[in-house]
């Protein structure tokens, strides 16, 4: 049975880690900006980008973004925290997700 208000979530090994699934999630403009400012500022909680699209939407492209590798998110007490997974990335794909994203 999960501890807290979510089921726990499956993070992908960085080792199985696709880069046609990293550009894959990289090639949304609204992902490209979730992982700009979980470079820029740190852990995030889910409801704090202040982006313009929906609940449902955002949770869908942090979903992307965890699949594919690029985030980990986890609980701290009622809100799910967002947290780059930029070292772990780097070492499998030197310098990838900087280039993608300062390329778009």
């Amino acid at each position: 049975m999960p501890v807290g208000r979510w089921a726990p979530l499956n993070h992908p090994d960085v080792a199985s880690v696709e880069v046609d699934d990293v550009l894959r999630a990289l090639a949304d403009p609204t992902r490209r900006q979730i992982v700009r400012l979980l470079l820029a500022e740190g852990d995030r909680a889910c409801g704090t980008f202040g982006l313009p699209v929906a609940a449902s939407t955002l949770s869908h492209h942090f979903r992307t973004l965890r699949r594919a590798g690029i985030l980990r998110q986890y609980d701290d007490g009622r809100q799910r925290m967002n947290t780059l997974r930029l070292d772990e990335l780097d070492t499998r794909f030197p310098g990838l997700v900087r280039t993608v994203l300062d390329a778009g």
